[in-house]
């Protein structure tokens, strides 16, 4: 297939669910529809603006609550589980994300083991423990995903990625760990998927979550945890080229070519006929997050959107051009500026620090474009539990512009 820019536009942002934003029907429900959808949705402890998952169910979902995922974690519907990043995902899956490719896991396991026998001895004898439940070991310090983390703390994460150990609950950003068998159904665990299954699974659950990604991801992470392209014998992998080039034949994945975009797409198989005739979107806005599938591929938001989205959470500050958790603002089929905005639960309100247009675009003459921001930012108060919008006073022309009434 040749697919316009335009209609690749129209089509994403649709699958995406984000075609009217917030129109998802709101409850346990609306959450399990998204997920349904996308497959996982990436977990970041950050609450800056709102965590990441909320932000993402936020977006699509009526009135989201982030209650309703906290409720679903608790009653097991829902998992942590390594995908692209830590994800929620849907417990019923467990047999496909199981399996892991790292080495650094096993590794830490055998260099520690003295203490990972110990802490494993605690769970299992305690029930859920968190890394603070244990004296720190000194020592030498384990380097874990690039951070540097006492040994406790590396143990419990490796038995955790081998499925060892699962995430019982979290207090604020403090993870507690169980038996993974104290945690899910015995049928589910009794199901075993082989490797190649589970990794070409997680490979079409990455298509699935984004709805248009090429071979390389852009040099983003979005394929991490998957292997090499190539054939990795000792690992007894086949690559991801060969399970994509499997997934093609099977008919799973249908390659399509867009205008402007470097390079082969996949669009998923049930996904084309829309594709074909995506719909116009209507004028509303949403606020997205940092690792919302939908700005994943950052070369494919240059190319086909027009927008260079950097998150400059590890950019120093004088070197920022906008702020260290800015949200970008879709506007129908379009990325039109950026918002930082921040809640402060001590005083219950909402705090836009910056706000940024792309060239070009003026708010003012958009079309429907200052009510639709208006129910953005209404729909985000809502979110965050408050009434109290505050402005800084370089922004007083938007704040008389997008006046809000909760």
């Amino acid at each position: 297939m040749d697919v316009p820019a335009d209609a690749a536009r129209r089509f994403l942002v649709t699958r995406q669910m984000l075609a009217p934003a917030r129109s998802v029907e709101g409850g346990l429900d609306g959450v399990l529809a998204v997920l349904a959808r996308l497959g996982s949705i990436q977990f970041d402890p950050l609450s800056v603006a709102g965590r990441n998952h909320d932000l993402v169910l936020h977006a699509r979902v009526a009135d989201y609550d982030p209650g309703w995922c906290d409720l679903l974690y608790e009653r097991r519907v829902l998992f942590e589980a390594y995908n692209k990043g830590l994800s929620l995902v849907a417990t019923s899956e467990f047999p496909w994300f199981r399996a892991t490719l790292s080495v650094a896991s096993p590794r830490i396991l055998t260099e520690h083991r003295d203490v990972a026998e110990q802490v494993l001895e605690r769970v299992r004898a305690e029930g859920p423990l968190s890394a603070l439940d244990f004296e720190r070991q000194h020592g030498g310090l384990v380097d874990w995903f690039g951070a540097s983390t006492n040994v406790v703390r590396a143990v419990l994460e490796a038995y955790t990625v081998t499925g060892v150990l699962g995430l019982a609950r979290r207090d604020g950003n403090r993870r507690y760990y169980d038996l993974i068998e104290r945690l899910l159904p015995a049928d589910i665990l009794a199901h075993e998927v082989p490797l190649q299954e589970q990794l070409r699974h997680k490979l079409l659950s990455r298509y699935r979550a984004h709805g248009l990604l090429g071979i390389s991801g852009g040099g983003s992470g979005i394929f991490s945890g998957l292997g090499t392209a190539k054939p990795d014998p000792a690992r007894g992998h086949v690559g991801r080229t060969t399970l994509r080039e499997q997934l093609v034949e099977d008919g799973a994945l249908v390659p399509v070519a867009v205008e402007g975009v470097r390079g082969k797409r996949f669009v998923l198989r049930e996904e084309v006929a829309l594709l074909e005739s995506p719909p116009e979107p209507p004028p509303s806005v949403a606020f997205v997050p940092p690792f919302d599938p939908l700005v994943w591929d950052r070369p494919l938001l240059g190319s086909l959107f027009g927008f260079d989205y950097v998150w400059e959470l590890f950019v120093p500050p004088a070197k920022r051009r906008w702020g260290w958790y800015v949200l970008p603002i879709l506007f129908g089929d379009r990325l039109i500026g950026r918002i930082e905005p921040r809640i402060n639960h001590t005083d219950a309100s909402v705090r836009i620090l910056d706000l940024w247009w792309e060239d070009g675009f003026d708010p003012r003459r958009a079309e429907a474009f200052v009510d639709a921001m208006r129910a953005a930012l209404c729909g985000y108060l809502r979110f965050a539990g408050t009434t109290q919008l505050e402005w800084p006073p370089h922004l007083a022309t938007e704040r008389r512009l997008f006046l809000t009434r909760t």
